[in-house]
């Protein structure tokens, strides 16, 4: 049955709706869910969304702002300051995984200018899913963590010179050479151009529109800009990515680089989510069905071969062999920025790559990343299996170098974590003379401070064994002051192991998991948002001309009561972490209607703490009474405020309101 564009828009959003949904809920990236969309749908599979020109020049505008908040994250001070970390080990990893894949590629018969497409293809990886997965594991600051990190930002800014190369190597072989010079020129004239432009003409274009404070008018010169940009480059015979590249960057010198980021975000997501889509309308599930031993075979070809490549790059530059293999395992899969590679090849004139070849390539970056959180997960556990006597020995020096500085400590504190409240709660402690012992995983920070004659040193909290070494049985009482619940309660575990009535103080965001910490044994729990609350509040009344007792008596029986008080608040569009929305506590109001079930009843035998609600209170006769008690009779008109979870918050206000 034909069907117009918008049919195919309708189809598109539903299915990936409901794909990255499952996928969220299995904790995968929602860019496989995007590419399984792509290939259910498409004319290889279910043929109900056609692969026309049209959908494929919006999609590529996903790219072009991915680019865009990429430049956005980049600045020419902070490259020029990172080139050691970036253009080391991530500019050898790019060149030597291009150079051995299109070798090998060109070995098996591909052309030359294929080969290096290949290369180019499977030399990046997912800054996605590598970033979102160190997050998680607590490793994004840890030395394979910053490896990783210095790996994929030069992937990131090596995807720039790729889509200038893979328009020019679609021509003849001996015109390459010339295409590549009047390229590089070109490149280099708007360059110089945005430059000017970025210096002379967006910042006081952005103070104007900022003047105005109207929010669509800054989203849309902020879409000008990235689009005017766009079309630069793909005028002068660049790609259109490029040019938003060069927009993203001048604008990141700007001080309205966050708010740009935060008004491009939904559009790059959309569209780049459709990008993906069209990326998997081109993998026909029949090839998958006939080459998937292919694909199978480049997957683990990748995994295991980019991991050697970093494993070899780290022992030329003297790396720990641990260190190194746990970086190459975290950046072997193939990324993102290679499907627009791959998108960008098959589209040339004639194609670069054959539709076989396309295939297999395609099929085999999307199994790596299908097998990437899996391989990162335990990417520690396969390093100390091969390297066991390496990292032994390194636990062994950093448990040593600890236990040698809190040898002579006691009755101390010890500090876990030592950014910005842990250096606070040393100094507070340093000034009325208490002894501390801070301990970090960021080794920069580590190295500065302890040089600086504060003591913190390189250990990770969450292990006993560096506990111990820091004296945990003869300290005084122990603080986390790093926002982690998973971390907070492992070192709960250990200390309630060594001593059940030690003293911890842990501090958090907000109160999500303020019970949970409670019951592994915290002494005190400090939700960062609620003790805020709680000081400013009080000297807002100590202005209005409260008594100051009574201003101390209300602060104490707040903290006295967990900050019961304070803890339900009205989210509204308040955004929340990812799967975090469904267990957090809120408050929701219910209005009654004379034909509500409740209407009549009183609260004691509606029995909505069963449900896990708890009514905080009353509305009557536009009055707020005091906390309801059971015998609450409910009227006609009341509007009752209630706390408890979503889930617990939608069954309560269905009992109310029909008695189910």
């Amino acid at each position: 049955m034909p069907h117009g564009p918008l049919d195919d828009i309708l189809i598109l959003l539903a299915a990936a709706v409901v794909a990255v949904a499952i996928f969220r809920r299995l904790a995968l990236p929602p860019i496989l869910g995007y590419l399984l969309v792509g290939l259910l749908v498409g004319p290889h599979a279910l043929g109900l969304v056609a692969d026309t020109e049209g959908t494929r020049f919006i999609a590529e505008f996903g790219v072009v702002f991915l680019l865009f908040m990429l430049g956005l994250e980049f600045s020419l001070p902070q490259l020029v300051s990172m080139r050691g970390a970036v253009l080391g080990v991530g500019g050898f990893q790019v060149l030597v995984t291009t150079l051995l894949v299109a070798g090998g590629a060109w070995v098996l018969g591909l052309d030359l200018a294929s080969a290096v497409v290949v290369g180019g293809i499977l030399a990046l990886s997912s800054t996605a899913i590598v970033t979102k997965q160190l997050t998680e594991q607590l490793e994004i600051n840890s030395r394979h963590g910053r490896m990783s990190v210095g790996i994929l930002l030069f992937q990131d800014l090596a995807v720039v010179p790729f889509l200038v190369l893979i328009p020019i190597l679609g021509g003849e072989a001996e015109a390459i050479a010339g295409a590549l010079g009047w390229a590089g020129l070109k490149a280099v004239v708007v360059f110089a151009a945005m430059l000017a432009i970025g210096h002379w003409l967006l910042r006081p274009l952005f103070q104007e529109v900022a003047r105005a404070r109207s929010p669509e008018l800054f989203t849309m010169a902020v879409l000008l800009v990235a689009l005017t940009a766009a079309w630069a480059t793909h005028s002068a015979g660049l790609s259109l990515a490029l040019g938003a590249f060069l927009a993203g960057m001048m604008l990141s010198e700007t001080e309205y680089r966050h708010q740009v980021e935060t008004d491009i975000r939904p559009f790059r997501d959309l569209l780049l989510g459709l990008f993906f889509i069209t990326v998997g309308m081109l993998l026909n599930p029949a090839n998958v069905l006939e080459l998937g031993h292919w694909m199978a075979l480049i997957a683990l070809a990748l995994l295991a071969g980019k991991t050697l490549v970093v494993l070899g790059i780290g022992a030329l530059a003297g790396v720990p062999g641990g260190v190194a293999l746990r970086t190459g395992l975290t950046v072997a899969q193939g990324g993102e920025f290679g499907f627009a590679l791959i998108a960008l090849a098959l589209q040339q004139d004639p194609p670069l790559l054959a539709e076989t070849t396309g295939q297999v390539v395609l099929g085999g970056v999307f199994l790596s990343m299908a097998l990437s959180p899996i391989v990162i997960r335990y990417n520690g556990t396969l390093a100390k299996w091969l390297f066991a006597a390496s990292y032994g020995d390194n636990r062994a020096r950093m448990t040593e170098a600890v236990a040698d500085a809190g040898s002579g400590l006691a009755d101390h504190v010890v500090i876990c974590g030592y950014g910005r409240v842990g250096q606070n709660i040393a100094r507070l402690l340093e000034q009325e003379g208490f002894a501390y012992m801070a301990l970090d995983l960021d080794p920069l920070r580590v190295r500065e401070a302890h040089e600086g004659g504060e003591e913190v040193h390189y250990g990770d909290a969450t292990r006993r064994e560096i506990l111990d070494a820091a004296g945990l049985e003869r300290a005084r009482l122990v603080v986390i002051s790093y926002n982690d619940a998973a971390s907070a309660l492992r070192i709960l575990e250990h200390v309630r192991q060594v001593d059940p009535d030690k003293p911890v103080l842990v501090r958090t965001t907000d109160d999500s998991r303020l019970e949970e910490l409670l019951a592994a044994g915290a002494t005190e729990v400090i939700p960062e948002t609620l003790e805020a609350s709680l000081v400013i509040g009080t000297h807002l009344l100590f202005l209005m001309g409260v008594p100051a007792q009574r201003v101390a008596e209300l602060e104490q029986r707040v903290r006295g009561d967990r900050y019961r008080l304070l803890r339900g608040f009205f989210r509204g569009q308040e955004p929340t972490a990812p799967g975090a929305a469904a267990a957090e506590e809120r408050l929701h109001s219910v209005p009654l209607q004379a034909g509500a079930r409740a209407v009549g009843r009183s609260l004691g035998e509606l029995d909505l703490e069963r449900l896990g609600v708890h009514v905080t209170a009353v509305r009557r006769n536009g009055i707020r009474g005091p906390q309801p008690g059971p015998e609450t009779i409910l009227r006609d008109s009341d509007v009752l405020v209630l706390y408890g979870t979503p889930q617990a918050l939608e069954r309560a206000e269905s009992r109310l309101l029909s008695g189910r």
